[in-house]
């Protein structure tokens, strides 16, 4: 795929701690091979500076762990990415972890609806074309249609969802056909409204392509930030322990020059 040019993203978050706790962000831009990276982390609580302990997942992205006393935390994650890394390898751990059903990926549930919709496909390109178009048309795209601890199958009772349901769907149905698929949190340039993202990968002929049934942003110009089995594994903030409130968050992600083209009939992926 082309190389999208230069990329600005931004996400700014507040959190109103009431007890304390641990919290692990997941908002800086994951690892990107060959690729220039500006960024800048800022955390304050109550106005004041903090630093968070940066712990890296393999496979998965980076991580800013803190812990937090109660008061006003407020994070302020921003970065300018120049250029375009290679697809990300595939590795033969990932054929195991990545075929398995998830938290929120049940693909043991969902053998016969895979197998009934999807039926003499092969596991490549025309199987993840025909996935992506099933559940774009067979879900409405609805804002707080869904809950945090809804999955796939939930997802596929309520026919709709914002876009980790339809990934979470994606991801099921394509495990369910035995191809190992996962989840991606991403930066999206062209989404509306701006958000954090979250789409799909799937492992076609040894590589990991990205599939988007929402299709509400070129995947030229995504920025991947975290990567994992479902979104237990790449939500943006995770507390444990305490209490807090997200009160405010703000997220944006523009390219240099014209949004590029995104033709769905080809194979693509996160650089």
């Amino acid at each position: 795929m082309d190389d999208p040019g230069r990329r600005h993203v931004r996400a700014q978050l507040e959190v109103e701690v009431q007890q304390s706790l641990d919290a692990v962000l997941k908002v800086a831009v994951s690892d990107l091979p060959g690729v220039a990276l500006n960024e800048r982390l800022t955390i304050t609580l109550d106005g004041e500076p903090m630093t968070a302990a940066e712990v890296i997942i393999p496979g998965e992205g980076r991580s800013h762990v803190l812990t937090v006393r109660p008061g006003l935390l407020s994070v302020d994650y921003q970065a300018t990415i120049d250029g375009r890394s290679a697809a990300p390898t595939v590795t033969p751990a990932d054929y195991l972890t990545y075929a398995r059903p998830s938290r929120y990926a049940e693909s043991d549930q969902l053998g016969a609806v895979a197998r009934a919709e999807f039926a003499g496909l092969s596991t490549g390109p025309d199987l993840l074309a025909a996935v992506s178009s099933w559940v774009g048309t067979k879900l409405s795209y609805v804002p707080g249609s869904s809950g945090p601890t809804d999955g796939a199958v939930q997802t596929l009772l309520r026919r709709q969802g914002v876009c980790r349901d339809y990934a979470h769907l994606v991801v099921a149905l394509l495990r369910a056909l035995d191809v190992p698929a996962r989840m991606a949190a991403v930066y999206a340039p062209g989404l509306q409204p701006m958000d954090f993202h979250a789409v799909a990968e799937a492992i076609v002929d040894g590589r990991w392509r990205v599939v988007d049934a929402t299709l509400l942003a070129p995947r030229a110009g995504l920025v991947r930030i975290a990567t994992g089995r479902d979104a237990a594994d790449t939500a943006f903030l995770s507390t444990y322990g305490g209490a807090a409130t997200l009160s405010r968050i703000e997220v944006m992600a523009v390219l240099d020059g014209d949004l590029p083209g995104d033709d769905v009939t080809r194979l693509a992926s996160i650089g």
